[in-house]
C-alpha cells in the first residue's frame, strides 16, 4: 500500500538499486505530503479547493505517481477527498465536525489517563517537557504550523502510554482537525508562547500522581483549544475513579 512509504525505511543499508529508488520516492512524496498538509492547515489552499495531481507534480518536481501517494496520504489523514470520477477536493473544516471530534479527543484522552499513571515515569516526563521546550521556540519565532506539530506530537507521545495503539490513528487524526480549525478560524493574533506553556499544567499533575486532577487538567486542556465560548460541554466534567 502506497502510505507505508510514510514509515521509515527498512532493510539493510547498501541494498540494491531498485530498493535505493524506492527510498528515494518514499522520502519525496514524504516531502510533498508534509508541504502540501502545511499548506492545508494553514488556509493555504483553502477548503473545497480541487487538487489535481499534475498541478502537484509540476509544482514539486516530480512524477504524479509521487503526487497521488501524498494524496493518499492526505485523504488518510481526512484532509482530502479522493472522489471517483469527479477529483480530489479539500475537505472542509466545519465547527460541527471540530465539536464532535473534541469530544471524541477528550473521551480518549481522558479515559487513558488511568493506564497511562501506570507507566508514567522520568522517561516520559522528560520527553514531554522536550517537546514543550521545543513548542516554545517555535512559538518564540512566530512557526504557528511547528507549534501545531510539536503539540500534536505532545497529545499523541503522552498517549503511546495508555498502549492502544489501534485507537491511536483516531487520536491522531481528531489532533489534526482540531488543529486545523483553530488556525483556519482564530479571528485574533494568539499568543503562541502560551499556546506552548499551557501543556506545563499537564506535566504537573502528571507528576502529582492523582488521577482526577490529570483527568480534569487534560480535559479542560481539551475543551478550550477552539473558542466556543466558555464551554462546549453539555455537563461538569465527570470525575473519574
Amino acid at each position: 500500500m502506497a502510505i507505508e512509504n510514510f514509515g521509515k525505511s527498512q532493510g539493510a543499508p547498501g541494498g540494491n538499486a531498485s530498493t535505493t529508488n524506492a527510498r528515494r520516492a518514499g522520502r519525496r512524496s514524504r516531502t510533498v505530503y508534509e508541504d502540501l498538509q502545511r499548506d492545508i492547515m494553514l488556509g493555504d489552499i483553502p477548503p473545497l479547493s480541487a487538487v489535481l495531481e499534475m498541478d502537484i507534480a509540476e509544482r514539486f518536481g516530480c512524477s504524479q505517481s509521487t503526487a497521488r501517494e501524498a494524496l493518499i496520504a492526505l485523504d488518510h489523514d481526512g484532509l482530502v477527498e479522493r472522489l471517483p470520477h469527479r477529483g480530489t477536493f479539500v475537505a472542509d473544516s466545519r465547527a460541527d465536525d471540530a465539536r464532535e471530534m473534541i469530544m471524541v479527543r477528550r473521551e480518549i484522552e481522558c479515559r487513558g489517563v488511568p493506564r497511562i499513571m501506570q507507566r508514567y515515569g522520568s522517561l516520559l516526563r522528560n520527553n514531554l517537557l522536550e517537546i514543550i521546550m521545543s513548542m516554545v521556540r517555535a512559538a518564540r519565532g512566530g512557526d504557528a504550523y511547528l507549534l501545531s506539530q510539536l503539540d500534536r506530537d505532545f497529545h499523541l507521545k503522552l498517549y503511546e502510554a495508555a498502549n492502544l495503539p489501534s485507537v491511536q490513528p483516531i487520536l491522531r487524526r481528531c489532533l489534526i482537525h482540531n488543529h486545523r480549525f483553530k488556525i483556519l478560524n482564530s479571528k485574533e493574533r494568539r499568543d503562541l508562547v502560551e499556546t506552548a506553556e499551557r501543556h506545563e499544567a499537564i506535566v504537573e499533575t502528571l507528576n502529582s500522581g492523582d488521577v482526577n486532577e490529570a483527568v480534569a487538567a487534560l480535559s479542560h486542556h481539551i475543551t478550550t483549544i477552539v473558542e466556543f465560548g466558555p464551554s462546549i460541554l453539555p455537563e461538569d466534567i465527570p470525575q473519574r475513579r
